[in-house]
């Protein structure tokens, strides 16, 4: 009898697609919150697939460690946990959840510019401060409508916004590096970062981490935003300079600030950002619905598998067998 390759996983699973893996390796399983160093992945050494999260950090160190290991399946559309250079070098198929959370994350986005414009986080801490019942009177906000979107990187989930901005009545800009052809929808209108920042009202990001974008937003930016503009960031904590939005937050920079990722996650007890009253703060739940995240997790499985088996992953990432992107 052929014993079965080994594969690693780091999250918890279904039970249906646990067992379609453990169908045709054996599997060793860990919780998403047990981060393997290279130090520490010494029994795990033979892997030949890897199914993880964003916590997880796939570097050279760690690779270097893994001679036997073919495919990373991450369990996320981010992918910025891994060394994707490094693992195309040695030959390693990266793997990602594209298309599947693009809905929800919508959904958290626009949920954020409402919240942050009209003020509904502090209007709900209001009445269950007891201030409305004391017959104090919630400050007026701003209306949605009228008011400019700003989206830098229109992709998959900016084109889902950006209809639903136009609905409720918002011109909506975008700047991506190359300009979409055609027509974009919402009638968005293409404009230069400097234009977009100086004249939106509501400014939405929602580019990909990358080591080129980290540090994307900074004091500069928000020194250009209007001051009665908001900020909303359901993407990667890492494409802000923190400090700076918390500077631009207490100062009067902007008007206020939606977050659904941040630097440090889970947001440390001692952060400003708790302390700051204009900004919206969200345990990062872009993808968090029942629907997506089974859905997330069937497409990293047939990644998984797919990859294993030598056919072409939908969510494949790179190329490995010529050293380039997919």
């Amino acid at each position: 009898m052929t014993s079965k390759s080994k594969v690693l996983v780091s999250t918890v699973l279904p039970s249906d697609l646990l067992a379609r893996i453990e169908a045709e390796y054996e599997v060793a399983q860990f919780p998403s919150s047990h981060v393997f160093t290279a130090d520490s992945i010494g029994d795990h050494s033979d892997i030949v697939g890897w199914l993880t999260t964003v916590k997880q950090p796939v570097n050279a160190d760690i690779l270097s460690q893994l001679p036997s290991l073919t495919t990373v399946s991450n369990y996320a559309v981010g992918y910025d946990n891994v060394e994707v250079g490094e693992a195309t070098e040695r030959g390693v198929q990266i793997c990602n959840t594209p298309g599947v959370l693009d809905n929800a994350v919508a959904e958290v986005a626009v949920g954020a510019i409402l919240s942050s414009v009209r003020g509904l986080s502090r209007a709900e801490r209001f009445v269950r401060a007891g201030e409305w019942a004391g017959g104090n009177a919630f400050p007026l906000t701003a209306d949605v409508h009228g008011k400019v979107l700003g989206i830098l990187g229109m992709g998959r989930i900016g084109k889902r916004i950006a209809p639903v901005a136009q609905a409720l009545g918002m011109t909506v800009l975008y700047h991506n590096r190359t300009p979409i052809a055609g027509v974009v929808p919402g009638d968005a209108t293409h404009v230069s970062r400097s234009e977009l920042l100086e004249r939106s009202d509501v400014v939405l990001l929602l580019v990909p981490l990358t080591e080129e974008t980290k540090g994307f937003i900074g004091a500069d930016d928000f020194a250009a935003m209007k001051d009665t503009a908001f900020f909303v960031n359901p993407a990667r904590g890492a494409l802000v300079d923190e400090d700076a939005l918390i500077a631009a937050l207490q100062t009067g920079v902007i008007a206020g600030a939606a977050l659904d990722v941040m630097t440090i996650e889970p947001l440390p007890a001692s952060s400003p950002l708790m302390e700051l009253d204009n900004v919206v703060l969200l345990p990062h739940i872009g993808s968090a619905t029942v629907e997506t995240r089974r859905a997330m997790a069937d497409l990293a499985v047939d990644n998984l598998l797919d990859s294993l088996a030598g056919s072409q992953p939908r969510g494949a990432v790179n190329n490995p067998s010529v050293g380039a992107p997919a």
